[in-house]
């Protein structure tokens, strides 16, 4: 292996925000970094890229302070968290995760769908609290297999999702921009039409100003009172003072979020409700997930420098 260039010759990466650990230890040898808020102004008019780790706001002023900037590289899927406009009218490259989070986060769609259906947290709590021996046993919940399932959004992560919910006999639809003509499920062009022939509703599309609060009351009332939401997707998908009404008039039957609308906020309500399982933005991050976005970012960064194709560009 070749000796890394001494570190005056790095190719300079401004940081949004400090990397994790593992990501500052197996980038230390190949690049030089600043951080956005720590860099004087002869760093700033060099730096070309931009790296993006986690989901800190970059806006319109932050890329207008990097003159030379050319990639805005970020180490999660959607990457609503930037000015999109912004890089778009500076004519900036954009890449992202790809598809490195994708079998994690549909496993964890999968886990949240189970957990809420039949009830896992609170049969936990049941007996642990030691109701089982005072009580009995927890009251019947509903099976998984067979469910009718909507997935929003049949990307890398939906359609991961759709494919393990076929394995448990769940008939999947979905709904998207546009149909996909290679997808072996059927597509609804209508949001509330999905929610109204779904006993499920599972949300893995981006954030973007269409897709905003694109679950509202309207479409909780179409899944019905049976219904589920499952999100992995971003908070703000969903009306969230509408889901916490929903879900505390039986409008519908559970939810399972591992996103939220202001996070790391979640609204008190929902902490009560044990037809609800909650989780801390982490359907992403396993050991394995964290080792492929950083696959992911070294073979962005190393095509940019060297001139070659990114490996995966964010269409804007």
């Amino acid at each position: 292996m070749a000796a890394p260039p001494p570190a005056d010759e790095r190719p300079l990466v401004m940081l949004a925000q400090p990397l994790f650990p593992e990501f500052a230890a197996a980038l230390a040898g190949r690049y030089r970094f600043v951080l956005l808020a720590d860099a004087d102004a002869p760093a700033a008019a060099e730096v070309r890229v931009l790296l993006v780790g986690g989901l800190p706001l970059v806006t319109a002023q932050h890329l207008g302070a990097l003159p030379a900037l050319q990639l805005v590289a970020c180490t999660s899927v959607g990457v609503d968290h930037v000015d999109l406009d912004a890089c778009r009218s500076r004519g900036l490259s954009v890449t992202n995760a790809g598809a490195a989070f994708a079998a994690d986060s549909a496993d964890y769609a999968v886990g949240l769908l189970v957990a809420v259906l039949r009830r896992v947290a609170a049969a936990d709590t049941y007996v642990r609290s030691g109701r089982w021996t005072a009580d009995g046993d927890y009251p019947l919940t509903t099976k998984v297999s067979g469910k009718r399932v909507g997935i929003v959004g049949l990307g890398n992560i939906g359609s991961r999702v759709a494919r393990r919910l076929a394995a448990f006999g769940c008939a999947v639809s979905y709904h998207s921009r546009s149909p996909k003509p290679s997808a072996p499920y059927p597509f609804v062009p209508a949001l509330r039409e999905l929610a109204a022939g779904s006993d499920v509703l599972v949300l893995s599309c981006a954030l973007t100003d269409e897709t905003k609060h694109m679950v509202n009351r309207d479409v909780m009332e179409a899944l019905g009172k049976g219904g589920v939401l499952v999100n992995v997707g971003r908070g703000g998908l969903v009306d969230e003072p509408e889901l916490v009404r929903c879900l505390r008039e039986g409008v519908i039957g559970g939810a399972g979020l591992d996103v939220y609308q202001n996070e790391p906020a979640v609204p008190p309500e929902l902490l009560a409700m044990d037809n609800v399982v909650l989780s801390d933005h982490r359907a992403v991050l396993t050991t394995e997930s964290i080792g492929g976005v950083l696959e992911v970012v070294i073979a962005n960064l190393d095509a940019f420098f060297s001139g070659r194709p990114l490996v995966s560009p964010v269409q804007l």
